[in-house]
Formats: C-alpha cells, structure tokens, sequence
C-alpha cells in the first residue's frame, strides 16, 4: 500500500507516490499557466485540474502499490467563483492578482486592522486576500456576482472535484481574512458587508481530515484498482513543517522560495505588538506563527534574471563563494514591498555602497545578505516574544546554496540545518496519510521514523557581521522618509 500526495503550487503542480515506508518512489509535475495583464493574475481552473489528472495519470501505471490515501496541500488565497453545477463562473484570481486595491482600503477603513488582527490573526489587510477580491467581483462584475453559488479556494476546489463534496479546512482558510481563528469558524461581520452568504462558502473542518474517497468516475478514467481516500490535508507552509519535523513548540523552520518564511508551533493564539501574523495549525486547537517575506527568494531570482543571465545558480553560488568575507554592498530586499516585520507598503529595494572596485558577484552576495538580514529581524521578533529554538531547520531552493545557508547561519547566529528529505511538503502530506490512517500512533512518532537531517551550517565567523547588522538597521530607518515621499509624490 502507499500515498499520493499533491502539492497545488503556484508554479507546479507536484504529485508525489510514497510507499508504505514513506520512501518516495515516483513524482510528476505539471506547470501552471497564467494570463496576466497589469496587475491581474488569473488562471483557467478546469485547466488547473486537468493537468493534475494528467499528472496523477502518468504516475498510476508506475505505482507498484495499491493507494490508501490521496492527501492534499498547497497555495491558499486563490479564489474561485462556481455556479450552481460548480463550474466555473470567471477564470480564477491567483493570489499574485493586486487588482482589489481600493477594495482592501475601504475594508481598512470599516475593519480597522489593528480589530481585525485580533479577529483573524492577520496584521495587515492586503490585497492578496481573498476577502478583497469577492468585494471588487462585487463592485466591478455584478452578474457574476449575482450568480455566484460558491466562493472556494483552491484546494477546495480540486478536493471537491476530486470527491464531489465540498469542504473547507483551518489552516487554508487562515488566509481569507473571513476567518476568525479564535472561534474556529468565519468572521460573519465581514462576509455580510461585502454580501456573502454563509451558504455560499464550504463546511469547515479540521486540517488533514479524510473527507470521502475519490469519485468512482475518477478512479476509473485514472486506473485505480481500488479507490482511495482523499485527505483534505493541510496548508504548503505547514505540510512543510511536518515534513522537516516541526511537530512540537521549541522548533522553528525556515523556508526560502519565492518567499521567505519562518514558522513556529504554540499552543494557543498569541497577538503581540510585534504584530507577527497568527494562524491555525495543522493539528487540532495548534496554532503557528508565521511570519511572511514576500521579498525573499524572488529577490534573487530578480538578479539572476536582469543582472546574470548568462549564469546558473550554481555557478552565481561559486562567484559569491569565492569572495570568503561578508561583502561591503547592502541589499534592502523590498523590492515587492514589505510584510513581516515591517508592513511598509512603500519600502523599496535598495542597493547601498557600490565602488567602481565592485561587480555582479558583489552584489549577488549583497542580495543573499539582505534576504538573510529579514530573516535576521524576524527571529529577533520571535526572541522579543519568548520564541528560541537551538536551531533553523532550512527548506525549499534556498537551502540548496551552500554559500547563503552559511551567510544565513553567519548573520543571524543560529545553526542551519537541512532536511535529508528534499520535498518536505509532499513528505509531510505523505506523513499526514500515515497517521490518519493509523500506520503511526501520532506525529512525533512518525517524524522520529521518518525524517532526518542531512548537513548542518553552524554559525562560522558571526562577529564578521556585526558591522553590517547596525548598517542594516540605520540604512531601513534612514530610507523611511525617502519611502514616504516617493509614495507621496506617485
């Protein structure tokens, strides 16, 4: 017997065949196709679920087991919109589309966010939530308003073709900016101002809940020879928790892919001045603090793109390499903005200190530096509240640079460590299956069996940093009134 996991990505899709032994034996992907147009970003969802068909159809013929489980993870805020036959009313908002910008500042204005904080956990209202787009459907395409018989997210969607029922989980809900954390359930206030009605949105359920098996059509157009169940599983962040081992408080993980985030376990909601985004955990009544970079890897890949082209990552990692000191070029890394810890929707990205003397390897490893100085002040705001662990357990493609997980390990002064496993979301959804069905007694248990580490990066020379810690710092402060104005004068 064994799982299939699936990992709904904003850039892949990713399906994924463990064994029983959770070794992973085979793995497919399909690349999501966008059209956008400004600042609107949408998708083609019966798109999006045919090559997930595709996918998981390629990998059928090569499993070797028969599939207790299909178990699900991935993005959370797209949005959806479905008729009363669910299909597909407009196509679908990623969470990339910004176009509801005047529709997140109105809602500021009768939701303050500081209110709003204590109701959803999240900081700040942005356009990304979903919350945001419904109102500008509202506003801007009345008939589709007015037909609208579901409003799903992306992950119901696919769960609820996959099995024809319709639910909704915590931890993806956490991200709809309609869902109040405390009281497990949606934030009715907000819905019946943008003219939501509750029966319009899934039945909520707990993360990693098996919800039904897979449809009889399904199962035999992709030549199942039983037919599993599907598991509702849990958001991409926190699957990759459980894949790293981050099951229990005390443990914080790190990811660096096209954002940068940081992850830690508590047991109950915690709103504090560091205004660090809180949401609802993988596991019954767990909660997790999860602050977000949007300006993270991107960064980088931004460099690569416009200033390297001609280099692969790898050979990049080689040039920064070969420069064994801290370098002397400051890198502010907003070049989307910035959320966690700062929230300044003005900032802007900054390079600071450049000579004649210096090059593109100077800068590469200015920008690797800068994304490590966020992650930097983001576990200083976790310290602030009483969060340590002994180390950071690094996913995703950042922690395959072995120069930026030492400058991470360097600038902050905590230990880096990576996984054995290197697809830790797919390898946490496969632990997901495990457990539910009863192959491990709990998590910790699963995890002890399951998942090691494969290399550590301890901090080297820390003090080497120490002089850019405090330029760092002055250099944000100082290009605050620069960000103002700017934003003021466009």
């Amino acid at each position: 017997m064994g799982f299939l996991t699936i990992d709904l990505g904003t850039t892949n899709i990713k399906v994924s065949a463990y064994s029983d032994a959770l070794q992973l034996y085979a793995a497919e992907s399909e690349k999501v196709v966008y059209r956008q147009i400004d600042d609107r970003v949408e998708f083609d969802a019966q798109e999006y679920f045919a090559k997930l068909m595709s996918a998981i159809g390629r990998l059928v013929p090569v499993m070797t087991e028969a599939t207790r489980q299909i178990i699900l993870t991935g993005q959370a805020e797209s949005l959806i919109v479905v008729d009363q036959d669910g299909i597909p009313l407009r196509p679908g908002i990623s969470w990339m589309d910004t176009r509801s910008s005047r529709e997140c500042e109105d809602l500021k204005r009768f939701f303050p966010e500081e209110r709003a904080y204590e109701i959803t956990g999240q900081p700040t209202n942005n356009p990304t939530w979903p919350i945001t787009k419904i109102l500008w459907i509202k506003r801007h395409e009345p008939e589709i308003f007015t037909h609208a018989a579901k409003y799903m997210l992306l992950k119901d969607y696919i769960q609820y073709r996959l099995t024809g029922r319709l639910y909704g989980e915590y931890s993806i809900y956490n991200f709809s900016y309609y869902f109040d954390i405390r009281k497990k359930d949606y934030w009715q206030e907000i819905l019946d101002w943008c003219g939501v009605r509750r029966n319009q949105l899934p039945d909520l359920v707990e993360p990693c809940t098996t919800i039904g098996p897979l449809t009889d059509d399904l199962a035999s157009q992709l030549h199942f020879t039983s037919v599993p169940m599907i598991n509702i599983g849990t958001l991409d962040h926190f699957a990759g928790m459980i894949g790293t081992g981050n099951v229990r408080e005390g443990i914080i993980s790190e990811s660096t892919g096209t954002v940068v985030t940081l992850a830690t376990l508590i047991g109950e909601p915690l709103f504090s001045t560091e205004r660090i985004p809180c949401h609802y955990g993988p596991f019954s009544d767990s909660y997790v603090l999860l602050p977000v970079c949007e300006s993270g890897g991107i960064c980088l890949e931004w460099f690569k793109e416009n200033f390297a082209e001609a280099f692969s990552y790898q050979e990049l990692d080689d040039l920064v390499a070969s420069r064994s000191s801290p370098g002397d070029v400051l890198f502010l890394p907003y070049i989307t903005g910035t959320n966690s810890p700062d929230f300044n929707e003005d900032a802007k990205g900054v390079f600071y200190g450049i000579r004649l003397r210096h090059d593109r390897t100077d800068l590469a490893r200015g920008v690797m530096e800068g994304i490590a100085y966020l992650l930097l002040r983001n576990l200083e705001c976790l310290t602030r509240i009483g969060i340590s662990a002994d180390q950071v357990i690094t996913t995703g493609g950042g922690s395959k640079s072995n120069v930026w997980c030492q400058i991470k390990a360097d600038l902050t002064r905590y230990p880096f460590a990576i996984p054995a496993q290197s697809e830790a979301a797919s390898l946490g959804c496969a632990l997901i299956g495990a457990v539910s069905t009863g192959l491990f007694a709990d998590y910790q248990s699963a995890v002890e069996k399951s998942v090691s580490l494969k290399k550590t990066y301890d901090p080297a020379n820390p003090d080497s940093y120490i002089r850019l810690r405090k330029l760092y710092k002055v250099l944000y402060e100082q290009m605050l009134p620069v960000f103002r104005l700017d934003a003021d004068t466009n």
